[in-house]
């Protein structure tokens, strides 16, 4: 039997949105550029990422209150013989949350899914900024193997 103060994990819905935009928002990187005050953009990001059936937007909730919130990808490719990787993007676990161990089961229930998937690697990125982040991820046994590049368009 589980525990019901334990959280759970589901496929996010629209109506998280409210919660995920305020979690995205809710860091020093996220206050400069996301704007929980206009969901507009963030509805049809969701319907876009609903219509892929390589994109999954997953929330962890706990007594009915989204407490977490991951991307996850699923990319099918040549290199590595044909290997089909994960991308874990966008991840954040309520500021009420952290420090309890939410962010490492979202993580490794994460990694989970992509072997499921038949993944042979799983990759995310990680601002420069945020160092305790990359701890973290060291250690669930990530390892900082690239350097990665970005162009705002």
């Amino acid at each position: 039997m589980t525990d019901p103060h334990e959280p759970t994990i589901r496929p996010a819905t629209e109506e998280d949105l409210p919660a995920i935009v305020a979690m995205l928002a809710d860091d020093p990187l996220g206050a400069t550029r996301e704007s929980p005050d206009d969901l507009t953009p963030y509805i049809a990001a969701f319907k876009r990422l609903a219509d892929d059936p390589h994109q999954h937007v997953f929330v962890a909730v706990r007594e009915g209150r989204v407490v977490g919130t991951l991307q996850l990808t699923f990319v099918p490719g040549l290199s590595r013989k044909g290997a089909t990787r994960s991308i874990i993007e966008g991840v954040r676990v309520h500021a009420d949350e952290r420090g309890k161990g939410l962010g490492t089961r979202f993580i490794q229930w994460a990694i989970e899914e992509s072997r499921r998937e038949d993944c042979r690697l799983v990759q995310l990125t990680s601002d420069v900024t945020r160092t305790d982040a990359h701890r973290f991820y060291e250690r669930l046994g990530f390892t900082a193997s690239h350097v990665g590049f970005k162009l705002s368009l």
